[in-house]
């Protein structure tokens, strides 16, 4: 590995955690630099995997202050998350990977117009929880039920195919809970850690010697700085200029997954 791969790797790890962190997405940047040093495209898909779970864990620790009081929550997110990446992690053994690849640039543009009209769905919410005279920060039972599952679905296309899942993960909490962005972010990020831990110790038991494990400590160590920067960052943007990042970097993702 030449000086120039190693720090190339290593920046790419960086950005990918900090654009994880504030966004999701990072893995757009991280895979191809892997795929333009030669790498063969599964060996990336799992090194690269591997590599970003420490900025999944640095990210989700700068982000823990908004995590406080979402716990009863998540206690029902996290297991779906779970579960959801086991069956990503099945169906990548028995489908090829052609069969996201075409879903995955339409629930890119439904999760970014989620994430656009947020602040209208957050109004009609709280209109209709006064109508009937509720607490709008109450999730009933419906509302519980369609996040649990949608919960469910987006580990599972995290453990199949795992860019942009923290796009989709902030489009289907925006739209169905009365929690401000940053919340959001930060159970976003909680979600997103459980899945890809879950992805990286599948691709760990099962293809140890398939893995390039140079390439993966690059990623580790440059993800976890990113995710340090990129709480750092994203805690302080206001609600408005995370949700344009939101986009900006969706549409980028969207436009790079389109040109693949």
């Amino acid at each position: 590995m030449s000086p120039f791969e190693i720090v190339a790797i290593f920046v790419a790890g960086v950005a990918a955690g900090t654009i994880n962190t504030i966004v999701g997405s990072g893995t757009l940047v991280t895979f191809p630099t892997l795929l333009a040093f030669g790498y063969p495209p599964v060996v990336a898909t799992m090194s690269n995997a591997i590599g970003l779970v420490p900025g999944n864990v640095s990210g989700t620790w700068g982000y823990r202050r908004e995590l406080k009081g979402q716990g009863p929550r998540l206690r029902w997110q996290i297991p779906a998350s779970f579960l959801g990446a086991i069956t990503g992690a099945w169906l990548l053994l028995h489908l090829p990977e052609s069969t996201f690849k075409k879903v995955v640039p339409v629930l890119l543009v439904i999760a970014l117009i989620l994430v656009i009209i947020q602040p209208r769905l957050q109004i009609e919410l709280r209109r209709r929880a006064e109508a009937a005279g509720r607490d709008h920060a109450v999730v009933g039972r419906g509302r519980f039920a369609l996040l649990i599952v949608g919960t469910y679905l987006v580990g599972v296309y995290g453990g199949y195919f795992a860019a942009a899942q923290g796009i989709l993960l902030v489009g289907v909490m925006g739209a169905l809970l009365s929690e401000s962005m940053q919340r959001i972010n930060a159970a976003k990020n909680m979600l997103v850690l459980i899945v890809n831990v879950v992805a990286a110790t599948a691709y760990t038991i099962v293809a140890f010697d398939r893995i390039a494990w140079g390439a993966v400590g690059l990623i580790a160590v440059g993800s976890l700085v990113g995710g340090f920067i990129g709480a750092g960052v994203g805690r302080r943007l206001s609600p408005v200029a995370l949700r344009a990042a939101i986009v900006v970097l969706g549409l980028v993702a969207l436009w790079r997954l389109l040109a693949a």
